[in-house]
């Protein structure tokens, strides 16, 4: 069995349902974090780890809106509104996002833009915890994750406004 991530609140390929929409910059959502669930990691999985990121923004890199790392290898369900109502596991440690916050922040492309993708990839790694530096932000720490990675499962949404 391959190992798989999804959220039965999103579909692959659908859009975002306002509930999990940021609430700031022009944008009306609710900015809740989405339910998450995944099986069928490799027997040698020691902690998961989650990110969201944009790839449609300008912005040289793209743009993240969740990471959290050091989930322990015995969770596969991350509740709705695990990061926002702190039903993290606590090991868990939420990075710092593009939008300068340690907490899920959900789509908000600009006006008018087309549709903007997110991805929601859970990693399977093999080491119990991804160390941070004090900078440590989610696209410096991405590195990391693939190289630790003995699995990951990925599936796009989409937004736009």
């Amino acid at each position: 069995m391959a190992f798989t991530a999804w959220s039965n609140s999103l579909k692959a390929g659908n859009t975002v349902p306002n509930k999990y929409i940021f609430s700031g910059m022009g944008c009306s959502g609710n900015n809740i974090s989405p339910p998450l669930e995944w099986k069928d990691a490799p027997v040698n999985t020691k902690s998961f780890a989650v990110t969201v990121f944009d790839p449609d923004t300008p912005k040289i890199g793209g743009w993240w809106h969740w990471a959290v790392i050091n989930i322990p290898a015995n969770i596969s369900v991350l509740p709705e509104g695990a990061s926002n109502n702190n039903l993290l596991p606590a090991e868990a440690i939420e990075v710092e996002t593009d939008f300068g916050e340690k907490h899920y922040a959900g789509p908000c492309p600009p006006q008018g833009d087309t549709p903007h993708h997110y991805v929601f990839t859970v990693y399977a790694l093999k080491n119990k915890a991804v160390h941070l530096s004090p900078n440590s932000t989610p696209g410096s720490i991405r590195h990391d994750l693939e190289h630790a990675a003995l699995a990951k499962s990925s599936f796009t949404v989409h937004y736009g406004r």
